[in-house]
């Protein structure tokens, strides 16, 4: 029997050809209109109000409102002229793959139900260790994004730090538990001590230096003055691909502090872990394999749908040590393996395909590719805006570029606003170096020099006062 809920067979078959046609159409029509449109959200609560689920709605009419909504009612990040955060438009392949997980639906909490899923997850993740020259033991898993894994670092860090912090929690030091990050570094690590029960204090911000890299004196100063207070240092953090400017903090050095320190090493690569891919670029994060884990985004530089995260760790006991949990109702036979007793989460999505599919598609030399073209438009962009007046402000090693309008022009974050407001691009303002700076990433796989060559036009035009 068929309904609106659960349709047969050829109805669904009807239905999602005609997705498929609708969401080409919708494709064609953002890559060619505005990148920010005007949205009226009163108008739209208004409208939305209406919807009150007393009597349903004949899909193709949802359809209608639901893919024009979000064509009026969202940053398209999928624009080529999107030259904002992290948030890449994401691969055909990933696209192909979020269809077939939600036709399957699988549950990825143990390997006994969903044991293909898990597998495919493990082979990625091991792949995506080796490329990253980690320990051949290092194992991991996907995450919902840089925050659930670089909360899954801080975990496993307590963990190995104190042997009674699985019971105890902070109480089983004898002092503030610490760590250290970047000032630069994405500032979702305050939250992320915060959940931990560690308090936010916790987190140490240690000063960069005139490039925007963390300054190795400043965190050995920091370490000495922590330990003389009587606090207890676990854990070192160097970003690679700070928010901001797209720096790489001194990877080896941070290596050498946190192992002579006998504290546990962590690389937030959620950005800049793409370059692993590129044979030119892989030398930026040397030093990245000695970590004792990294994060590093998918859903970022290697361009899959929203969110995919991953944690890597040389350290599979601590893994199992932190996350290990005795349960009577799960269809276990294979503890070691079975992602709810390895992860902070528990029911989860089979995000490992959208990379997968991307990676069996394009390979490491067409993730390498990808990389690498950004990167060469980030440095044309940053010639053009020097030709221009502008002074680039960092080497745009992993397609960022943070530049400042010639004296005399409009305010850094004005000229921001016009040039969104135009609707042509979407850049964003940035604090570095202590000042206001125009911050542009190469995020899109299909973003032309002629795209870039509008948005370096738009700029210059709209600094003017």
């Amino acid at each position: 029997m068929s309904n609106a809920l659960f349709p047969a067979s050829d109805a669904r078959i009807h239905w999602q050809n005609d997705v498929t046609t609708r969401l080409a159409q919708a494709e064609q029509r953002v890559a060619s209109g505005a990148v920010c449109p005007v949205f009226d959200i009163d108008a739209f609560k208004t409208e939305l109000a209406r919807f009150e689920f007393a009597a349903p709605v004949a899909l193709d009419a949802l359809l209608d409102w639901t893919i024009a909504q979000l064509e009026g009612g969202v940053v398209h990040m999928n624009h080529p002229r999107y030259f904002g955060l992290f948030n890449p438009a994401p691969s055909f392949p990933a696209q192909i793959a979020d269809r077939i997980v939600a036709s399957f639906n699988p549950q990825l909490a143990t390997a006994t139900t969903s044991p293909a899923a898990v597998e495919i997850e493990a082979h990625v993740i091991r792949a995506v260790a080796r490329r990253a020259e980690m320990a051949a033991e290092s194992v991991g898993h996907f995450t919902s994004g840089g925050s659930e894994a670089n909360y899954t670092a801080v975990i496993c860090a307590l963990t190995q730090s104190n042997r009674d912090f699985a019971k105890l929690g902070s109480r089983a030091f004898s002092g503030q538990p610490v760590f250290y990050i970047s000032e630069d570094s994405h500032l979702a690590w305050i939250k992320i001590a915060h959940q931990a029960g560690i308090g936010r204090a916790a987190a140490r911000l240690v000063p960069t230096d005139k490039t925007g890299r963390m300054s190795v004196g400043a965190l050995e100063s920091a370490l000495r003055a922590d330990r003389k207070a009587g606090d207890q240092p676990f854990m070192v953090v160097a970003t690679a691909g700070t928010t901001n400017a797209g720096m790489v903090d001194p990877l080896l050095a941070c290596a050498e502090v946190a192992r002579h320190h006998e504290l546990w090493y962590h690389v937030d690569a959620a950005w800049g872990g793409g370059a692993i891919a590129s044979g030119r670029l892989r030398g930026l994060l040397a030093g990245i394999g000695r970590a004792d884990s990294v994060t590093i985004d998918a859903h970022k530089w290697f361009a899959t749908t929203m969110g995919c995260g991953m944690f890597l760790t040389a350290h599979p006991s601590v893994l199992s040590d932190t996350f290990n949990v005795t349960t009577s109702f799960m269809p276990s036979h294979t503890p070691s393996l079975d992602p709810y007793v390895t992860t902070a989460q528990w029911s989860r999505r089979f995000l490992g395909l959208r990379l997968f599919l991307a990676l069996g598609a394009g390979g490491w030399a067409g993730y390498g590719a990808h990389v690498d073209r950004a990167v060469e438009l980030g440095k044309f962009m940053a010639d053009r805006l020097m030709q221009n007046g502008w002074r680039v402000l960092n080497e745009p090693e992993l397609a960022v570029v943070c530049a400042l309008p010639p004296e005399g022009s409009a305010p850094v974050r004005e000229v921001a606003r016009r040039v969104v407001a135009s609707g042509g691009a979407w850049v964003s303002a940035a604090r570095l170096a202590g000042q206001d700076v125009l911050r542009a990433c190469i995020t899109n796989g299909e973003t032309t020099e002629a795209d870039v060559a509008a948005l370096v036009e738009m700029l210059v035009t709209h600094s003017v006062i």
